[in-house]
């Protein structure tokens, strides 16, 4: 198993065996479009607004991501590896359609950004668990957005699941209020954290991060394989799909259907493997065979 102790040569040789065993085994019949084009990106997200580098198109492109792309972990569960490429991204994303985690929604939305004009910087962020403390080095991949010549900088974030919706601003001090939620980054001595408001008045953190530019994929690959093998990582231990809506969020989480509609949440189980891929299709167009993920329930 990958631990926070493996060392860095222990971990590529875990990503080699992985790359091998993927494209060995997984890529059998898969389809890769090698043309990525940036109007197919934004096919697949629903934005049809203006393409230029600003303020406005860096808000609706990360609005449409939100509610285009589900945040989920189902690859993990059906233990299929992941891998960082463009390609893979490309395919899984826009090819697929299928939802990701944090290092593939984020890292193929930054490729889109430059490819629109904007400066994308990977930042190395640090989630906070349960008990306050910080996860692993690159546990989170987050994205600094600045538009060329001018002021200004965002952090962009259309991969932590259940968050802001539209970049938050570093030169906006004080609150972001995005529906009936707030934002704001709190700045210490070497670094930012990221604090939500939840719908019950209470402010809750999310990641710590610091500015200082990353190289991606190579830097978030042995983390990105932590999360896929350690039993110390929450995606291995639960299964989630879940995706922001004009209002609120439907997710699938561990057995529950679990909707938000103006910040009152509700919770349904599901009786089997059957009722979860019809709510599967229902609700975030994918399907997988039905055996699939029976063996992994």
């Amino acid at each position: 198993m990958f631990s926070e102790q493996t060392t860095k040569p222990e971990a590529e040789a875990i990503m080699a065996y992985y790359a091998l065993l993927y494209l060995s085994d997984n890529r059998q019949g898969a389809s890769y479009n090698l043309t990525m084009d940036p109007l197919d990106y934004l096919t697949r997200i629903g934005y049809s607004g203006a393409i230029k580098p600003d303020a406005q198109t860096l808000r609706g492109l990360h609005l449409a991501h939100m509610r285009s792309v589900p945040f989920e972990n189902l690859n993990i569960r059906l233990k299929r590896p992941i891998l960082l490429t463009e390609e893979a991204l490309w395919n899984k994303i826009i090819v697929q359609k299928r939802g990701v985690f944090c290092y593939e929604l984020n890292g193929l939305f930054a490729w889109l950004l430059k490819r629109l004009g904007f400066d994308v910087t990977y930042l190395n962020a640090r989630v906070y668990n349960r008990e306050g403390r910080l996860g692993i080095d690159f546990d989170h991949l987050a994205l600094l957005v600045q538009i060329p010549g001018q002021p200004g900088r965002w952090l962009a974030d259309v991969g932590f699941g259940d968050s802001f919706q539209e970049p938050l601003g570093f030169e906006e001090r004080g609150k972001h209020v995005q529906g009936l939620r707030s934002y704001r980054l709190e700045e210490g001595s070497d670094g930012f954290v990221t604090w939500q408001k939840n719908y019950d008045g209470t402010w809750e953190r999310h990641y710590f991060f610091g500015l200082q530019p990353h190289k991606f994929p190579e830097e978030y690959e042995a983390a990105c394989i932590y999360h896929q093998t350690s039993p110390d990582s929450s995606f291995t231990r639960g299964s989630i799909i879940s995706q922001a809506t004009p209002e609120g969020r439907v997710s699938l989480e561990d057995g529950r259907l679990i909707r938000t509609r103006d910040g009152q949440r509700t919770e349904q189980p599901i009786a089997d493997s059957t009722e979860y891929n019809k709510l599967l299709k229902q609700y975030f167009d994918i399907t997988f065979l039905e055996e699939q993920f029976q063996d992994d329930r």
